[in-house]
């Protein structure tokens, strides 16, 4: 009886053995299928990256009362006030500038000839909740070409697109009564990459004198808004990556008359 109980206690300690392993080996299995499971399941709430927007092609804008050459603005307004232009206001030029020219020549008894030049120039970032510099210009565009046609008054009005001048250029053309006398208007509205070049000449006669051509107003916008846009090119400078500005306010920017 004595010899029997250790017998007894080595049986049922070999008979545990296996059951320790297979109890042990279902464990390990349960881990790794949990490990697993963890490592191929993506986070709670995690979001995909977003494509970045297509950098802004111009970081500056040029010195408006400089984008017009000391000739043209000779040649536009004879007798202009200031030669060096009047900048319009600004709560920022590095996205909103413009400068402009008026005066009036006096030819006595031949009456007077009145000339009235401007441009303005807005810029747009890159910006990834608004879109590509180049896409908010589009934007602008459209709108600074809406804007030139509702103006109020004005008649004989025509519209028409501009080859040869940025990206995008539409041309405006009007006739407005102020002052007693009827003004020739021609806006050009240019764009180029995430620039905006609004350009607008006028003239008329004063008393007695003949008003000038709706030809030659447009023919004269033309050629200052080319050189409007070449200033962009010459002094804008290339953007590397988008920026997180956000749209020039509507009211950075009122122009003298």
């Amino acid at each position: 009886m004595h010899r029997s109980a250790p017998r007894l206690s080595r049986i049922l300690a070999c008979a545990a053995v296996p059951v320790m392993l297979v109890v042990a080996g279902c464990s390990s299995d349960s881990g790794d299928k949990k490990d697993s499971g963890s490592s191929s399941s993506t986070a709670p709430g995690a979001k995909k990256s977003e494509a970045s927007v297509e950098p802004a092609k111009f970081a500056a804008l040029p010195d408006p009362c400089k984008s017009i050459s000391t000739k043209t603005v000779t040649s536009l307004v004879p007798k202009a006030k200031s030669k060096n232009g009047t900048p319009a206001n600004s709560s920022d030029t590095a996205y909103r500038a413009g400068c402009s020219w008026n005066g009036l020549d006096d030819n006595g008894v031949k009456g007077s000839q009145y000339r009235w030049l401007d441009v303005g120039f807005t810029r747009f970032d890159s910006d990834q909740a608004l879109g590509s510099g180049d896409k908010r210009a589009q934007q602008d565009f459209a709108k600074q070409v809406a804007k030139a046609r509702a103006t109020e008054g004005a008649k004989k009005l025509a519209e028409a697109p501009v080859s040869g001048i940025g990206e995008q250029a539409t041309k405006i053309t009007y006739d407005l009564t102020k002052t007693g006398e009827d003004f020739k208007y021609a806006t050009v509205v240019t764009r180029t990459g995430n620039v905006v070049v609004t350009l607008t000449y006028n003239g008329a006669g004063y008393a007695g004198a003949k008003a000038p051509s709706a030809g030659d107003i447009l023919k004269d916008a033309e050629k200052a808004a080319k050189e409007a846009v070449a200033a962009v090119a010459a002094s804008g400078t290339k953007s590397d990556a988008p920026s997180d500005s956000t749209e020039p306010s509507a009211e950075a920017t009122k122009k003298t008359s």
